[in-house]
């Protein structure tokens, strides 16, 4: 199995701030971010995810933050085997922006970019970039065509486009560089892109299952509150499925309830849907090691950061690693070689042959 790890914040807890030991305003510090991605990369999780809105949800995130793919930027040349995966609007990001920012991202940490679909369509969100809310269905198609569309161009530039000949003075094979024409309902778009083709060739697409896109998804994540409703959620999928559970862990001090319900005290934890984990490192061995074979991977949305990952790096991760439940991934791998998944040919290719 392939676990990962939500790092947005101080943790998936609304009270979580409270107790994590730094003023809000320095939440998203570079500092507490490196410090962040660097224990889970050294505790050995696949890729790390970063949540992100246009509009910050209350006043302890700083307005002026910068948005998860500048923050994943950052963190390509602080890691070296961890997958980076910010979660990119699709709904209020420009097209051809957002494909060329995901592919500078897999250049930048040599293969291991990802994105996270997102498909916010809240009223404050569409009002901050001068748009309307648009119904459930228009949004799924509009999400459909953009990454169809990130796709194509991710692709107009094949393998070996770039020559470098100096004896010609030639950069590029022209015959190796493909147009993409994309007139839809909603954006009209003329390609190539303006990098040549990434690493992975094609970035790791991640989104939720209720999206209407998982066709699309190279990783689809489920929910649901038992495994039983994880299960049933994941044989509907095709490729790789991630369940996404929230953890709430024992520490020497306190046990997962008691921390649980201080930080309840402050503000109560929304019902997402997830599976939400209370108790022990060996209980939650337990489950995790119980989802093998019903999911390809689990996504953790620790309830406190700094606490839980500790955790998690101390006595979760190892202990998985023993059991040949997980692999930590290889330094200089491809995020595509950590998950298992080929590397495709540019649909553009004249030849199929690598």
């Amino acid at each position: 199995m392939h676990f990962a790890i939500e790092l947005d914040g101080a943790g998936s807890h609304p009270a979580a701030w409270r107790v994590w030991g730094h003023p809000p305003a320095e939440l998203l510090s570079p500092r507490i971010l490196r410090s962040s991605a660097a224990t889970a990369e050294a505790a050995g999780f696949s890729f790390v995810t970063f949540d992100d809105r246009v509009v910050p949800e209350g006043t302890l995130h700083p307005v002026g933050r910068l948005d998860a793919g500048a923050r994943a930027a950052y963190l390509a040349s602080t890691t070296g085997q961890v997958g980076l995966a910010p979660t990119v609007q699709a709904l209020t990001t420009e097209p051809f922006h957002l494909a060329t920012q995901l592919a500078s991202l897999d250049h930048a940490s040599r293969g291991r970019a990802a994105w996270v679909v997102g498909a916010d369509n809240s009223v404050d969100v569409n009002e901050a970039v001068g748009f309307e809310p648009r119904s459930a269905e228009a949004a799924s198609r509009e999400v459909r065509d953009v990454v169809d569309l990130a796709r194509r161009l991710w692709d107009s530039w094949e393998d070996d486009a770039v020559v470098r000949d100096p004896a010609t003075g030639r950069y590029l094979d022209p015959d190796k560089v493909h147009h993409v024409r994309f007139s839809g309902e909603f954006f009209d778009v003329v390609g190539p892109l303006i990098t040549p083709r990434s690493p992975q060739g094609q970035i790791v697409v991640v989104g939720d299952a209720d999206l209407g896109v998982s066709d699309l998804l190279d990783v689809v994540l489920v929910s649901g509150h038992d495994t039983s409703a994880i299960a049933e959620e994941a044989a509907r999928q095709q490729g790789l499925t991630f369940a996404d559970i929230e953890v709430v862990l024992d520490t020497p001090d306190q046990t997962a309830q008691s921390r649980l319900a201080a930080l309840d005290e402050h503000s109560p934890w929304p019902d997402r849907g997830r599976l939400r984990f209370t108790g022990s490192a060996p209980d939650l061995v337990d489950l995790l090691s119980s989802l093998a074979g019903i999911v390809d991977g689990v996504r953790i949305h620790p309830a406190v950061v700094t606490t839980d990952l500790k955790v998690l790096r101390e006595s979760v991760v190892p202990t998985l690693q023993e059991l040949s439940v997980h692999r930590a991934p290889r330094i200089g791998a491809t995020l595509r070689e950590t998950l298992g998944l080929e590397r495709p040919v540019s649909r553009y290719a004249s030849s199929t042959t690598r």
